[in-house]
């Protein structure tokens, strides 16, 4: 059984989120009274101790990993991590998987970065033998080979940094029963200038991996767009900025297009910050 992620959820990396145990527990207990269905963990650890924490000091928060490295995140060390969590919270925790970028794991492994899809497929194999469940398992796939990998190996799909047409697009390629739960970047401010300012300086880390600009192509965006921090053509159709309707309204544009779900991912000035009070003024529009 794929765990019931609700309709909206709240991302953040693992960097955010604070180092102290008692000071998790806290903010997981926060959240959860807020009435947020599930929560997505960005660059997630493999000993899934973060999420060990948020699922041990909540009753039904859901958690999710978007995502687990599979070049650097063992498939014995997540799939072992992985059946003591799914044994102690039935159907709260799914696990997100991808193959990263080139760009960022060749500095942290001793191998090339090869064949992205074969390693993806032998790393799945893998689970399948140590008892990760197809429903336990999502991939970060954007384009269509991988969403394909996606419906057939795995619950479904976790795209990040697209638009509501790659949600179709996805949707499409899926079927109709695999999970579609896309990323969606957002700022609550209504001044154009100071939003706009946060999300170029968010994309100007993501311009420079081929993947998401490779989809961003695919998407009819041009070099003038994908050039340095982006454009602001870029910026407005891939984050929902400005008032809590304003950002919903985008929101409702994914599900329209096909998204089971859609994790809003809050940006700020702050970035190494977890958006404690952004998430607070989402949780009634979450949960509503």
């Amino acid at each position: 059984m794929v765990a019931e992620v609700g309709r909206i959820g709240l991302w953040a990396t693992e960097r955010q989120w604070p180092k102290d145990v008692p000071a998790r527990a806290e903010i997981a207990a926060e959240v959860e009274a807020l009435g947020v269905p599930t929560v997505w963990i960005g660059a997630a650890s493999g000993d899934l101790e973060l999420a060990a924490a948020i699922l041990d000091n909540t009753d039904r928060l859901v958690v999710g990993t978007s995502i687990l490295n599979i070049w650097t995140e063992p498939a014995d060390v997540v799939a072992d991590h992985y059946a003591m969590l799914a044994k102690a919270h039935p159907d709260r925790i799914l696990l997100g998987l991808g193959a990263g970028h080139k760009e960022l794991v060749e500095k942290r492994i001793d191998r090339r970065y090869e064949r992205p899809v074969d390693v993806l497929v032998d790393y799945l194999d893998t689970l399948d033998e140590l008892g990760v469940p197809r429903a336990g398992r999502a991939l970060a796939a954007l384009g269509p080979r991988v969403l394909g990998i996606a419906a057939q190996r795995t619950a479904g799909a976790l795209p990040y940094l697209t638009t509501p047409e790659h949600t179709r697009r996805a949707r499409e390629l899926l079927g109709p029963d695999a999970l579609l739960a896309p990323e969606q970047m957002v700022i609550l401010d209504t001044d154009p200038a100071q939003a706009r300012a946060v999300a170029h300086d968010t994309l100007a880390f993501y311009l420079k991996l081929p993947n998401y600009v490779n989809n961003l192509r695919r998407l009819g965006f041009t070099e003038d767009d994908l050039t340095g921090a982006g454009s602001q053509r870029l910026v407005d159709a891939v984050v929902a900025w400005g008032d809590v309707d304003s950002v919903l309204a985008r929101v409702a544009e994914h599900h329209e297009a096909g998204a089971d779900h859609v994790a809003i991912q809050v940006l700020t000035s702050t970035p190494t910050r977890l958006p404690r009070e952004q998430w607070a003024r989402l949780a009634p529009v979450i949960v509503g």
